[in-house]
Parts: structure tokens; sequence; C-alpha cells
């Protein structure tokens, strides 16, 4: 996995984690680095598009509640961060985490206490969502009258 996959992978685990569980994870660590705010954490709307069948025309959904956050270690690197809802602390956390997983050194500490974790709670949840939809599954199937 080339290096754009892996940081897309990592912020996706960041943006889906759930604000009690990312700090369950960093607490332990007993980091504190120092940071300037390039973009202050702050919420706004963004549109949801979908498509009829998967592979349609394009349509608005409705819009969704997101909080982003831009930013910046001493060290020069940036990081950032898109969540859904309002929680400007988890945005910026998000964002400080992001600028480490780029340095050298942190990376490794951080995918093994934090990514790691909350991908493997975040799959959990999807299976146990899809063992709740399949139990709920019913077939529909059509008789053929013989007339």
């Amino acid at each position: 996995m080339d290096h754009l996959q892996t940081r897309q992978r990592w912020m996706s685990v960041l943006a889906h984690s759930r604000p009690d569980e990312l700090i369950a994870h960093w607490q332990p660590l007993n980091l504190s680095p120092q940071f300037e705010r390039i973009r202050a954490a702050e919420t706004g709307l963004t549109q949801l598009q979908g498509r009829m069948g998967g592979t349609g025309k394009r349509f608005v959904m409705g819009d969704m509640t997101v909080t982003r956050a831009v930013i910046q270690l001493d060290g020069g690197v940036y990081g950032y961060s898109y969540v859904s809802g309002r929680n400007k602390a988890h945005a910026e956390l998000c964002a400080v985490i992001d600028a480490l997983l780029q340095m050298q050194g942190m990376d490794e500490l951080l995918h093994k206490r934090v990514i790691a974790p909350l991908a493997a709670l975040q799959q959990e949840r999807r299976q146990q969502r899809a063992r709740e939809v399949a139990s709920s599954r019913v077939d529909f199937f059509t008789l053929v009258r013989g007339e």
C-alpha cells in the first residue's frame, strides 16, 4: 500500500471514530504535541449526493453537519480532519493525530495503539450491523399459477 492509500485509510478511521473511543486510545500515550491552529475547528454543512442504483444520475439526498480543522505541528507538518457532527475537540484531535502519523518515529506507535484498535472496533460494528440486517432478511418469491 502506498503512502497516499495508507493516509486515506487512517484518515477514514479517524473520521469514523467515536470521540470517546478515540480519547480512550489517545490518552494513555501521554502525548502533548505543540501545534498552531491554522484553521480552528469550525462546523458547517455539506451536501450528500447519491445515485439511483449506484450508477444512475446524481441527486442530492440532503445535508450533513461536519466539523473540520487544520493544525500545524511545531515541526511544520500539517494535519487535517473532517468529522461528522459538531464536536470541535474531536475534529482537532483527529487533525493532530493525522499530523503525528506523518512524522517518522510516531507513525508506528500511533498505528499500533490508536488506528489499528479503532479500525477493529469499526469493523466489529459493521459485522454486528450486517448480522442484524441478515437476521431480519425476507426472501420474496413469485409463485407461477398453473392455468
